[in-house]
């Protein structure tokens, strides 16, 4: 049984204990647990591993910024997110910064969360049944896009870049699914960015899942279906 080396992550540590029972047995071998991101990043420098399984501490925007520097020094990593928490402006933030699944903790049995885990390593997005819903429910305030933004006039190219945007790309990872440069993306990012009247990433991350560009379509950049979680 080929078994994938699991790096736990959450500020609890009496959750990641029962965490790490109850994946014992099954095809993903805990190697090492943190209590912040800073302390995950130490042990898969120190350990390696094929997957980073956590909740957000705090969910601040440092530990979206450790989680993407921690997906640039390993490539190949697996990142998930398993929460009780839900955002539509979590779920957003952690897809631009690289996770690969966004699991809620009320949802799963052992069963379906080791299947969900099989699922990422298999190169599927793995997301919420009630994204849609989620995402429909998400008030302005909080996803940060205007209502005008509905008549953005978005090229093609724009929105496939905003539909890999949603997944956590990156830019060169979207340039290389693209066929195109780096430059080149940084081009279309910044005129979807204006269009949108969008600030950031995040917030066009957003706009994107509002406005059916994201994984809530299930038709997001042809790489493999995204999975629901339940």
């Amino acid at each position: 049984m080929v078994q994938f080396q699991t790096v736990l992550l959450d500020s609890d540590k009496l959750l990641r204990e029962g965490l790490r029972r109850l994946l014992d047995g099954s095809d993903f071998a805990t190697v090492g647990e943190a209590a912040t991101f800073d302390e995950a990043r130490q042990v898969l420098r120190d350990q390696g591993g094929d997957l980073l399984l956590f909740d957000f501490c705090t969910r601040s925007d440092e530990d979206f910024e450790v989680l993407r520097r921690i997906r640039a020094e390993h490539e190949g990593l697996k990142t998930v997110v398993l929460t009780n928490q839900i955002s539509g402006a979590l779920l957003a933030k952690a897809l631009d910064a690289g996770a690969d699944g966004y699991l809620l903790k009320d949802d799963l049995s052992c069963e379906t969360l080791v299947q969900s885990l099989r699922l990422v390593m298999l190169g599927e997005k793995v997301l919420p049944t009630r994204l849609a819903g989620m995402i429909r429910d998400i008030p302005m305030a909080e996803k940060g896009a205007p209502a005008a933004a509905t008549g953005a006039s978005l090229s093609r190219r724009e929105t496939d870049v905003l539909r890999r945007l949603v997944l956590g790309h990156t830019n060169k990872m979207i340039a290389r699914e693209l066929g195109i440069t780096d430059a080149t993306v940084k081009v279309h990012l910044k005129s979807s960015l204006r269009k949108i009247d969008a600030i950031n990433r995040t917030q066009a991350a957003i706009w994107a899942l509002k406005h059916g560009l994201g994984p809530a379509d299930g038709s997001a950049c042809g790489e493999g279906p995204v999975r629901s979680a339940a």
